[in-house]
């Protein structure tokens, strides 16, 4: 690991890396410090990972979602070219999942041609909210770290994972090695005491949690929820409170692995070993394979292995809070910090536009259940536009075998597909301005869900539902407000202990060579706290991958201060690019800021923007760790000047106070103010009207800067130049002057000569410019070779029929006897699959038959949902593939997802998988055993072993062709039909 010197006179703390403890002497650890020791890496013999450490990492997953493909670019720029364990990341779409634009469909395709090229684990639009299959699939689980790149990592806390978000330049970097860096925060225990009142949910806790403790006591912290109030918790209501912890200020949020959380996950794989038909002991018919992650196994290990906090483990702070003596709350408007009790608030009668039920915080079935129960029987209320959005594809077909979802539908809502949509303001039902909206996702900042002038209020599914009703903030009727405490009897209690570690001695160090000594420039002032990501880059503008640096330059604090841009720009003489002579100071505008500057979302772009923009250094009281991370990746310098923030507030703050804007509604305040912050020993001068003031700066850990690769390495910066110099970056290499390269070939030259499938190999190759202009010339070549093959009635697809067609299509199986029917076209074979339509399993079965399709175009592949060919079709069970020929069930195989079978127990299912392939190379081999009769030891036969006519055919006979023999295990079909 490179490190580099400090920058300026700093206090240099006892701590820094990995503990090490006395000889013989236990050292305590929380549950979390206990998790990362587990996950860290090149940690020398006897070190023990404590709070404030700085440790290197081998997380369990690594998610990403619609920012994959900056991902891309940024490990592609790094050199890589491999992914170091491609079991270790985890794609999953879900953000931008309405936009049907040529341009995002085009980015969601190549993040899958990468994913399908490198063997990732990838979830396509429409599946669910990354978090939310995460928990669905078992990546995060207990006693496990798993990271993603997204601020709400946290949520895999409610399950006993150490959850936390990373940024994209961490991404890159883990998909090359394997490891990032993670400086291990404080922590803190929070204390849950009693049991909620009826009525009350996981979603006013949270909400009370921000609202109550708004002074910054959790800012960076990771929390450990603890008390005797946890058992009566669902887990449903610890992943919406561990999900917001995010906005709480959290770096995570951590529930205990308890009895509540054991059958949870029992149930959970009940659930899975019944989700298709089985016989006990039976060969024919054998109980689906165990699931990859989620497994008796797996959670045996975890019950016999309890971790837990040592008794004297140590906490920075300890916070206390009653749930029995808590009601209703609500969040807002327009920040989480800022929360009232719903008796208070509902005798306001707020008026309301748009109500949503979407998230990854409250969209699980739980919440549509409690959100349908209030709606039965009612309509949403004129003027009122209720969206709702299954956190996934799963949730949403448990909601609907429940019923809940048609009758939230039948009440007037709007259904959206299972994703982020209007939490992260992408999509239909955004918020108009003067418009006010109740929601129960996560955030309500400022121009987050729409316009910046619209407001936006946070409450539970129930509460939501209720004012979609009613038409303004309400509660439900089914609420008993009598039976609920005083709603300002809230018991709380906030004690911070002293410091366990020695203060540490100063240091004296000087800069390492070439660092600017000096940053000088105008001060702006921002008088707010927690002015987020969303205020500082829009997140309608995240997802715009094409974004340059100086498009991002013109919209930063567009959703804070739409002036901010051009306010800078005028103050700027020369372009913020141009490069400062040696031992220059640093020019450009110093922005100051209040306390936890750059909270909320994990986007790189809130740090690029700033400093494209000609701010190359920020003072605040403090700093959200995600953006000081992303500042750390990408070369931006923050640093922490409570005592400046203190002096501008009084002078210049609305009241003199902090967080309440500036004078006369003033967003940016520009004082007409000099500052100098010196790197060498941390002084801030600061030149004003009335004479010259004197601040020290409290130093961050810049040393740090250098773990990851500063944005793009190859860029001409500065501060890559400096890296450069000290061996921290390879040596840019120059490049060869040569000619203009030639025009690229015309669409003609490119595809000439080339197959369907050559051409799509093509298309596969990330390094090809040509991407699209390849994939339209595959489109053209396939499209005139399908003309060519109108005899089939299909080629290389699965064309889906009804129940009419389902019938005819089985007779005119039963009549092809032979290897293959000139007259037709057909190939020997029929393949059928029946399946649950929405249903995730049967999107990845359909897609992995698209691929047989193709790869085996005599044969016939039809698809349908089941429901409508089979009388009673039950809802358990999972999507089933049957082969016929010759009016007989030649082999069937019911999907059991993307992962491949790889345990002993599971050799039998393999076996059902390889009666299909082989029966499906059989029938398309073009040898001389097609018009070869058979031998008499040929001859189709009957064996326990075989697969019996189930579903559509009743009475048919079962049987398994011995012409397959020699053929009876996968072999290199296992990447192409890969259940």
């Amino acid at each position: 690991m490179h490190r580099i010197s400090g920058r300026w006179r700093l206090t240099v703390s006892a701590r820094g890396f990995a503990t090490l403890a006395p000889e013989g002497k236990r050292l305590p650890q929380t549950y979390i410090e206990k998790i990362v020791q587990k996950y860290a890496v090149d940690l020398p013999q006897g070190k023990t990972v404590r709070a404030g450490d700085y440790v290197m990492i081998r997380p369990e997953h690594v998610m990403s979602h619609d920012n994959t493909g900056p991902i891309i670019s940024k490990f592609k720029s790094i050199g890589a070219t491999s992914i170091h364990n491609p079991k270790q990341p985890v794609f999953t779409l879900d953000h931008d999942v309405q936009n049907k634009s040529e341009k995002n469909l085009t980015k969601y395709a190549n993040i899958e041609v990468f994913a399908r090229k490198h063997g990732v684990d990838f979830y396509p639009a429409g599946r669910g909210i990354g978090h939310q299959i995460l928990v669905e699939e078992g990546y995060a689980f207990p006693h496990t770290m798993t990271v993603a790149s997204d601020s709400h990592s946290n949520m895999y806390g409610g399950v006993g994972c150490v959850g936390t978000p990373i940024v994209r330049t961490d991404g890159a970097a883990l998909w090359a090695t394997g490891k990032t860096w993670w400086q291990v925060p404080r922590m803190v225990k929070v204390e849950l005491k009693g049991r909620l009142p009826k009525g009350v949910t996981g979603k006013d806790v949270i909400v009370a949690l921000c609202g109550t403790f708004n002074k910054d006591e959790v800012l960076n912290a990771a929390i450990e929820f603890v008390g005797d109030g946890i058992p009566s918790l669902g887990v449903d209501e610890r992943l919406a409170i561990a999900n917001m912890t995010t906005e709480w200020g959290a770096l995570s949020g951590v529930f205990p692995v308890d009895e509540t959380l054991l059958n949870w996950y029992e149930g959970v794989i009940q659930k899975l070993e019944t989700r298709t038909f089985s016989i006990p002991m039976s060969l024919s018919i054998p109980a689906p394979p165990e699931h990859p992650r989620i497994n008796r196994r797996r959670l045996k290990r975890i019950q016999q292995s309890s971790i837990s906090s040592d008794p004297d483990a140590y906490y920075s702070a300890h916070l206390t809070f009653d749930l029995s003596t808590l009601v209703p709350h609500v969040s807002g408007p327009n920040s989480v910090k800022v929360s009232t009790p719903l008796p208070v608030l509902e005798e306001q009668r707020i008026p309301i536009q748009k109500a949503y039920l979407v998230s990854c915080t409250n969209s699980r079935a739980s919440d549509l259940a409690a959100a349908a129960e209030v709606m039965k029987g009612q309509f949403v209320a004129p003027g009122v536009e209720f969206y709702v959005a299954a956190a996934s594809s799963n949730v949403q077909a448990e909601s609907e075998r429940r019923g809940d979802w048609d009758t939230l539908v039948a009440a007037g809502a709007k259904v959206l597909p299972a994703g982020c949509g209007p939490c992260i303001g992408l999509g239909t039902g955004l918020l108009e301005e003067g418009e006010t909206g109740i929601s129960a996702t996560n955030r309500n900042y400022k121009g987050r869900m729409g316009h910046p002038k619209a407001q936006a209020y946070l409450a539970s599914p129930a509460v939501v539902a209720a004012s979609a009703i009613k038409g303004y903030i309400a509660s439900p009727e089914s609420l008993d407000q009598a039976a609920l405490p005083a709603y300002d009897g809230l018991k709380v209690s906030y004690s911070a202990a002293p410091s366990s570690l020695e203060s540490g001695t100063a240091e004296t160090v000087d800069l390492v060579e070439g660092f600017p000594s000096v940053f000088s420039g105008p001060l702006l002032f921002a008088p707010q706290d927690n002015l987020n990501t969303d205020g500082i880059y829009p997140g309608k503008y995240t997802y715009q991958d094409d974004m340059t640096l100086e498009q991002q330059a013109k919209v930063v604090m567009e959703n804070y201060d739409p002036t901010f841009a051009a306010t800078v720009a005028q103050l700027l003489p020369a372009p913020a690019s141009t490069r400062r002579a040696a031992g220059e100071p640093k020019l450009g505008a110093v922005l100051v800021a209040g306390y936890n500057f750059g909270t909320g979302s994990s986007r790189e772009q809130a740090a690029t923007a700033l400093k494209s923009a000609g701010v190359p250094i920020v003072l605040a009281g403090s700093f959200g760790d995600i953006f000081k991370r992303n500042a750390i990746n990408n070369g931006l310098v923050c640093m922490e000047c409570p005592e400046l923030v203190s002096d501008l507030t009084e002078m210049f703050a609305k009241e003199g106070k902090r967080g309440q804007g500036g004078k006369d509604g003033k967003l940016t305040v520009q004082p007409h103010w000099t500052i100098q912050v010196s790197m060498t020993d941390g002084t801030v001068s600061v030149e004003t009207p009335e004479g010259p003031r004197t601040y020290h700066v409290k130093p961050n850990s810049y040393e740090n800067m250098a773990i990851n690769p500063i944005d793009n390495p190859n860029e001409d910066t500065e501060f890559n130049d400096i890296l450069r110099k000290h061996g921290i970056l390879p040596a840019r290499e120059e490049a060869p002057r040569t000619p203009t390269p030639p025009p690229p070939p015309s669409l003609e030259e490119s595809i000439e000569g080339k197959t369907p499938d050559e051409l799509a190999q093509l298309a596969e190759e990330e390094d090809d410019s040509d991407t699209e202009r390849v994939i339209e010339a595959y489109r053209r070549k396939r499209l005139a070779e399908i003309r060519t093959q109108e005899k089939s009635s299909i080629f290389g697809e699965v064309k889906p029929i009804g129940r009419d067609d389902y019938a005819r299509e089985v007779t005119e199986a039963s009549k092809i006897d032979d290897p293959l029917d000139e007259e037709k076209g057909l190939g020997t074979g029929v393949v059928i699959v029946l399946y649950k339509d929405g249903d995730s399993a049967s999107v990845q079965l359909l897609a992995q038959l698209r691929v047989l399709a193709k790869r085996y175009p005599r044969t016939k592949f039809l698809s349908i949902v089941g429901n409508k060919c089979i009388e009673n079709y039950p809802d358990r069970l999972q999507p089933t593939l049957i082969l016929y020929r010759g009016g007989e069930v030649v082999a069937q195989v019911v999907s059991w997802g993307k992962d491949r079978v790889r345990e002993p127990q599971e050799l039998e299912a393999l076996l059902v998988v390889s009666k299909v392939v082989s029966m499906l190379h059989r029938v398309n081999e073009d040898d001389v055993s097609r018009s070869k009769p058979k031998d008499k030891d040929e001859e189709d036969i009957d064996s326990d072993e075989d697969i019996p006519s189930q579903g559509p055919r009743k009475g048919g006979k079962s049987s398994i062709n011995k012409n397959v023999r020699g053929r009876t295990t996968v072999e290199d079909d296992d990447s192409d039909f890969d259940l």
